[in-house]
């Protein structure tokens, strides 16, 4: 990845990701996707599985499908400026990348088996159709990520839910090798290390949310979590200084939000080409 400095003209766009978890034999492990080197968003990084919304995401016939009512999916959000059909979208959104870049369905097929055998199938056809009922209750909103006004890995701005989940039973995660290249079930420290060692790429929101899923042994204990308060919203705030790129999070000085919005450092500089904490990798831990 390449520091960027343009500031786009337009507004962010909407988008979900889902970090899916398993309980491995050392702890609590995460899954993570690593995109082609030619996309346009953060190629050659490591990302959980996600993606844009689409129009087609918010078709309200997609709600008959559903197993929880479209007013409890926009309370679960925490977003009272969002209309219900954006907030059922971003849902089937997130459910609907994590199918295709890893396929994985969270769903039941019309005789109440698990359907991840119909990867060859188009999403929006067999979920309109009725083929499909969405398992959005297996997905928690667990934090919304909005790009600094000066993105800082990108060109591009967006809005992105975050939704955490456990790994469906019966079911293997496997990357397209279209979208994605590559993929790997890491516990959060570990995929840390190996971005601290260079050997993959992350992004900042990538950094920050590893950090915060690294307090947590267990997919129970991070599943509580998401339970327990409304989706922070992180907008970071990013700037030069001294000539270096600084971004900083809610709960730093530099921050318009005073309040500490998850734990972990509260700013990350461009250094080595790269994002550090300061005080170095263990500073992502304190």
């Amino acid at each position: 990845m390449e520091l960027n400095s343009d500031i786009p003209a337009l507004p962010p766009r909407d988008a979900a990701t889902v970090v899916m978890l398993r309980d491995g034999d050392q702890g609590l492990e995460v899954f993570l996707v690593k995109r082609h080197g030619l996309s346009d968003v953060l190629g050659g990084a490591y990302v959980f599985p996600g993606g844009k919304l689409d129009a087609t995401d918010c078709d309200a016939a997609h709600h008959a499908h559903f197993d929880r009512k479209p007013q409890d999916l926009r309370a679960a959000l925490a977003e009272p400026d969002t209309e219900e059909g954006i907030a059922c979208g971003l849902f089937v959104a997130a459910l609907r990348e994590t199918f295709e870049e890893s396929g994985v369905l969270f769903a039941t097929g019309a005789a109440g088996v698990h359907a991840a055998d119909a990867a060859s199938h188009d999403f929006h056809t067999r979920l309109s159709a009725g083929q499909w009922r969405l398992h959005t209750s297996a997905v928690q909103p667990w934090t919304r990520w909005i790009t600094p006004r000066m993105p800082s890995v990108s060109s591009k701005r967006f809005d992105t839910r975050f939704f955490i989940a456990a790994m469906p039973e019966g079911q293997m995660a496997v990357h397209d090798d279209v979208e994605a290249t590559e993929s790997a079930w890491l516990q959060p420290r570990t995929a840390l290390q190996q971005y601290w060692d260079r050997q993959i790429e992350l992004a900042p929101p990538q950094i920050m949310s590893l950090a915060q899923l690294s307090r947590h042994a267990t997919v129970a204990s991070a599943l509580a979590e998401a339970a327990s308060r409304p989706p922070p919203v992180i907008l970071p705030e990013a700037f030069n200084e001294n000539g270096e790129r600084t971004i900083c999070y809610p709960g730093d000085a530099g921050h318009p939000v005073k309040t500490r919005a998850m734990p972990g450092p509260l700013r990350l500089h461009w250094r080595n080409k790269r994002f550090e904490p300061e005080g170095g990798f263990e500073a992502l831990f304190r």
